[in-house]
């Protein structure tokens, strides 16, 4: 078994919250979580790198810009429950944008990570796992780097 699919399983925890009964911001939160924990695991098992130069390749996708193009590969294979997930997120303001951010990458990534709290929210751990498979497929797509 794969470090990836233990994610899922690690993740199955009771989450008696109703996603729409939370800000669209707070999913966003914990979204950023999620996403994170999939980059760092998707890295961790395929390079075999130095901390920092996982850590410099970790900010490539988990970045405003690097999330967008990931939403990008899955926006396709989004359910109608997802899509509205995902919008209410995009479309929430937080106020500040990162300096360094395109507005409409920040807004993107924002879906994104929101789409990915609700999803975690009811538990559907199994289908943050089909998407950040898609989503991460330039990680998964590299070649193993063999044990050192």
């Amino acid at each position: 078994m794969s470090m990836h699919s233990d994610i899922t399983t690690s993740m199955a925890v009771e989450r008696p919250c109703d996603p729409l009964s939370l800000p669209a911001l707070t999913l966003a939160y914990l979204g950023d979580t999620v996403y994170d924990l999939y980059v760092r695991t998707a890295l961790a098992e395929t390079l075999r790198l130095p901390m920092r130069a996982l850590h410099l390749e970790a900010a490539k996708h988990v970045c405003a810009a690097g999330q967008a193009a990931a939403y990008r590969r899955i926006a396709d294979t989004l359910s109608e429950e997802e899509q509205a997930a995902f919008r209410r997120g995009r479309n929430a303001h937080s106020g500040t944008v990162p300096k360094h951010a395109d507005v409409r990458d920040y807004r993107v990534a924002t879906g994104l990570e929101a789409l990915l709290g609700h999803l975690y929210l009811l538990g559907r751990d199994a289908r943050i796992g089909e998407l950040m498979h898609l989503a991460l497929s330039p990680i998964n797509d590299l070649e193993k780097e063999p044990e050192r």
